[in-house]
């Protein structure tokens, strides 16, 4: 009996045509707005990665030109940072790693870069050697920690679930040789 109702039921919904629109729209609307939300996000990041990319190259332009001139890793921090633009909370955001490499002894650089693991914990670059002499290959290569715009819909919350906390990595990687003095 339970069963015949069910039925009658399920064949009267399938049978009328009233509201189909509405069904459809409440089906798609959460895909819509997941797109249109993923698709701005990814917008941003790559606004950001080239905001990064075009910061770092500047700096170490200025590097290359002023011989090397690199007091510390804040410094050229602070110098990245006023040419991006589009990293916020710099000091706890942006670190930074400077090697010195030999083309001749070729030896591998940690493909993992040096990010900051924790906004509340600041710890000192793992690597910033701003000491290179003349005609010496160096490897600068920033990491920008950031938190997606919408990080609880589509890609943001895809970006923010690969972190412990919720923040989302960028990295630009930059060589240069240092001119002669």
């Amino acid at each position: 009996m339970i069963r015949s109702a069910l039925s009658r039921t399920l064949r009267r919904f399938r049978r009328d045509s009233e509201a189909t629109v509405t069904i459809e729209f409440v089906l798609l609307i959460p895909l819509y707005f997941a797109i249109l939300i993923s698709t701005v996000e990814l917008g941003l990041v790559n606004l950001r990665h080239s905001q990064l990319e075009r910061a770092l190259d500047i700096a170490v332009r200025e590097i290359r030109l002023n011989t090397g001139a690199v007091d510390d890793h804040d410094t050229m921090r602070d110098l990245i940072c006023d040419l991006s633009g589009m990293i916020k909370n710099c000091d706890t955001s942006l670190r930074l790693e400077m090697i010195q490499l030999d083309p001749f002894a070729w030896t591998t650089v940690d493909p993992e870069p040096d990010c900051i693991s924790d906004p509340e914990e600041i710890n000192s670059p793992r690597g910033f050697n701003q000491n290179g002499d003349s005609n010496e290959l160096m490897l600068i290569r920033a990491c920008m920690r950031f938190e997606p715009i919408f990080s609880n819909w589509g890609l943001g919350e895809d970006l923010a679930d690969a972190d412990d906390f919720g923040l989302v990595s960028l990295v630009a990687t930059s060589a240069f040789v240092q001119e002669p003095r």
